[in-house]
């Protein structure tokens, strides 16, 4: 039976890539995104085609018990998870205070905090009990520097990171491997900035800063450093470390 790599939030971007990374690694990858099953789909024949195994589930993380019944049902009828992955988005737009409804805020929360902490409640148990696991979390710069018009996504992501390290004070030394990664700057996915900006916006993003110029983050470049987090020696783990081009200025130099 093939180690699983459970991966919430696998879209064309991040999640995907690294759902793809860890199936050429030996994993069984289980895909878990909110909507677009043809792309979802799509993804788990790309990795079937290339020799890895994966399966691919809908699921709306908003929703009540959604994300404890899939890793349970993950749990007895595929396997073990060994790495837990989290990469759910939670970006409701710029707006200003005066246009952020209660809701709107507090659905940043339910998506970047409250559903971490779901995912952890209902997986770091099996993994305590186990005796070993990995969770990686992806936050974004909001999570480290909060900016005008991002009063949802601030607040919750940075409540997403403060969630990463009380979870590796606790289970760290359980010998569960908690790591929070900071993707600082714009990445190179067409279903989450892509979607932000409109196509044509996009598109010429890429052509005056991305493709051969480097200057937009690569998902399959992002994978790789998450499989090598999660194959780490535990004398030498990464809890928290942040990512960008070479041609950004880092969130602490803003």
């Amino acid at each position: 039976m093939d180690p699983v790599c459970l991966v919430m939030g696998a879209g064309a971007g991040i999640g995907g890539s690294v759902g793809k990374r860890f199936a050429q690694g030996g994993y069984h990858a289980v895909l878990c995104r909110r909507s677009d099953d043809q792309g979802l789909q799509r993804l788990v024949q790309d990795i079937e085609a290339e020799g890895g195994a994966a399966s691919g589930f809908l699921l709306n993380a908003a929703e009540e018990n959604s994300i404890e019944e899939r890793i349970d049902a993950v749990e007895k009828e595929i396997g073990p998870i060994e790495v837990a992955v989290f990469n759910l988005g939670a970006q409701i737009g710029d707006r200003h205070l005066a246009d952020t409804s209660y809701k709107a805020f507090e659905l940043g929360w339910r998506l970047a905090t409250f559903a971490l902490f779901r995912f952890a409640s209902a997986i770091m148990p099996r993994m305590e009990a186990r005796g070993h696991g990995t969770l990686l979390v992806t936050s974004p710069t909001a999570a480290v520097r909060g900016n005008a018009g991002q009063h949802s996504h601030a607040a919750a992501m940075g409540g997403r990171r403060m969630l990463c390290q009380s979870l590796n004070a606790e289970f760290g030394p359980k010998g569960i491997h908690v790591a929070n990664i900071l993707i600082d700057g714009a990445v190179d996915a067409p279903d989450t900035l892509g979607k932000l900006l409109g196509p044509e916006e996009f598109q010429e993003l890429r052509r005056t800063r991305g493709l051969e110029n480097d200057g937009l983050i690569l998902p399959e470049r992002v994978a790789e450093t998450y499989f090598h987090i999660a194959g780490q020696h535990r004398s030498t783990w990464t809890h928290e470390l942040d990512l960008r081009s070479f041609s950004d200025r880092p969130w602490w130099n803003h």
